[in-house]
């Protein structure tokens, strides 16, 4: 499988007017958002990182992903707001049980019908997380560079990550997303379909990021790490799927974290709570912190990755 090594893919811009719209935000001298390099030294950072959570493949466990990311990044003392980016389509209110609390939203606050802080909720289980809802009812289209910027702006301020679940792909809600990111984590499955979509997002965020308009003599590029989800060891093993291995080789990406298959991702989903707070107990679980830490700059080994030895007894009876 090794030998299925993608090269990545030149990317077209959808929208000609899209492109000018984005680019000229590059060049604008009075950003509201502050300047890429604000950020890029932790101890003189004037305000929060934007790490934005993509894909190229749809259902490969993005905001499921987020919604664990940012209550891990919360419980470990830093401030942190997600934000759903799928207007539309929302479905993250319903991953941290607050869909029943969702009054403003997104667009609210770019129409200026509410402030934002009307329109944030605070994560009830963990004070420190909050989160900023999509709309259900409007257009994609509602979303524009410079509103994205501004609301981005004011979050940064407020908070010391703000975490976007970006939708699938390179639509519109998936470009702003994208294109403000200090840091973006790929979410694919050990698939070579997923790895493939993966891979154009790689070449898009290197590509046409504001990071990657300015160039690298004014700011750092977007860091891009791998998270895998929906990984089984035994299937990898038996090569009916991608192994790690293949997979970094394939997309050329550090791995911040890899998610083993497990049925509590589907329970916790329908309970409205992140996968993370299971604890260390649920291999998912600990496979999340695990990752929340890598992102941080601690050194951890990879677990959950190769196959559990099989008990005699199990291989005589099955």
């Amino acid at each position: 499988m090794a030998t299925l090594i993608l090269r990545q893919q030149s990317l077209f811009w959808a929208r000609g007017a899209s492109r000018r719209c984005f680019s000229a935000v590059a060049s604008h001298g009075d950003m509201v958002l502050s300047h890429p390099s604000s950020v890029d030294h932790y101890e003189s950072s004037v305000r929060g990182r934007i790490v934005c959570i993509t894909s190229g493949k749809g259902g490969v466990g993005k905001t499921t992903s987020a919604a664990s990311f940012a209550f891990g990044l919360a419980s470990r003392g830093h401030k942190t707001c997600v934000v759903d980016f799928d207007i539309g389509l929302r479905n993250l209110d319903i991953h941290l049980g607050m869909e029943r609390r969702v009054i403003f939203d997104f667009v609210n606050v770019l129409l200026g019908e509410c402030t934002l802080n009307q329109a944030l909720i605070k994560d009830k289980r963990e004070p420190m997380m909050s989160m900023l809802a999509a709309s259900q009812t409007r257009d994609k289209e509602s979303l524009t560079v410079d509103g994205v910027e501004k609301v981005l702006a004011d979050l940064s301020q407020q908070f010391d990550f703000v975490v976007l679940d970006s939708p699938a792909g390179i639509e519109s809600g998936a470009r702003h997303a994208m294109y403000f990111a200090d840091d973006a984590v790929i979410v694919t499955n050990p698939e070579l379909s997923s790895c493939r979509d993966a891979d154009k997002m790689v070449g898009f965020i290197s590509s046409r990021s504001r990071r990657a308009e300015m160039g690298e003599n004014e700011a750092k590029p977007v860091t891009q790490t791998l998270l895998i989800t929906r990984y089984d060891p035994v299937r990898a093993e038996a090569e009916e799927s991608l192994a790690i291995a293949d997979i970094e080789e394939l997309l050329g990406l550090p791995v911040v974290g890899v998610i083993p298959e497990s049925k509590s991702i589907l329970t916790c989903t329908n309970l409205g709570q992140p996968v993370i707070t299971l604890g260390e107990e649920d291999q998912a679980a600990g496979a999340y912190s695990d990752m929340v830490d890598r992102f941080l700059g601690e050194k951890k080994e990879l677990r959950y990755v190769t196959p559990e030895p099989v008990s005699f007894f199990k291989r005589i009876f099955g």
